[in-house]
């Protein structure tokens, strides 16, 4: 049974508050993400119970590696139901790469396997057209509002998000055609590429995420 519980939306922040909980799905090297942090001024921790999930007040869901082993080691723990509810009340959450993928519905890597299903569509494969794993850097532009200015991040996927999910802002990235390298609604934020690979743009980002200002 779940342990989480509604909370209304848009919740501010406090300002003495500068601790970041890092999910640990287990399929993720999170040292360049507490070092992002360390930067930015804030202190980090791995958390792994529905309760800490509940009481975070800015979470990370971070993932590099396999669909299915993430999802597998998420339902061991017992952590679906409470990010679902968490992300569904769009609570300030930040879903990195694989992480992001985690909000779909399935991905082709991992044919059966559910995602959190927060975003209706399903994760596809890049096709044999292009170089697979995507391995580097490309554009980000924004569409409609903006977070920040578009910029240039680090990319390492072989799956993509193809469909702009309804209720969701996005921004978008061309490897193969366009997908969404990026979305966000109320306080949730997802992005497929690293941004703490990202040098000074991607902690822009993820300041804003960290302090809800600075639209462009």
């Amino acid at each position: 049974m779940s342990m989480c519980t509604h909370h209304a939306l848009n919740v501010p922040h406090q300002e003495t508050d500068r601790r970041i909980q890092i999910v640990d799905t287990g399929v993720a090297n999170i040292a360049s993400l507490h070092a992002m942090f360390r930067r930015l001024g804030y202190r980090s921790n791995l958390v792994d119970r529905p309760v800490e999930i509940e009481r975070a007040e800015r979470l990370v869901l971070p993932g590099v590696g396999s669909f299915g082993a993430a999802m597998q080691r998420l339902q061991e723990l017992d952590l679906v139901a409470c990010l679902r509810e968490r992300i569904e009340a769009e609570r300030a959450t930040f879903a990195v790469c694989l992480g992001l993928q985690l909000l779909c519905r399935a991905s082709e890597e991992s044919p059966g396997i559910s995602g959190l299903s927060v975003v209706p569509h399903i994760v596809e494969r890049f096709s044999n057209n292009v170089q697979v794993p995507q391995l580097g850097w490309n554009d980000v532009e924004f569409k409609d509002d903006r977070l920040i200015e578009n910029g240039h991040a680090y990319f390492a996927n072989s799956f993509r998000l193809k469909h702009q999910p309804d209720g969701w802002q996005v921004a978008v990235t061309d490897y193969d055609g366009e997908f969404v390298s990026a979305m966000w609604r109320g306080n949730v934020l997802a992005c497929q590429f690293h941004p703490e690979l990202s040098g000074a743009w991607g902690e822009r980002l993820v300041s804003h995420w960290l302090t809800g200002t600075g639209h462009a």
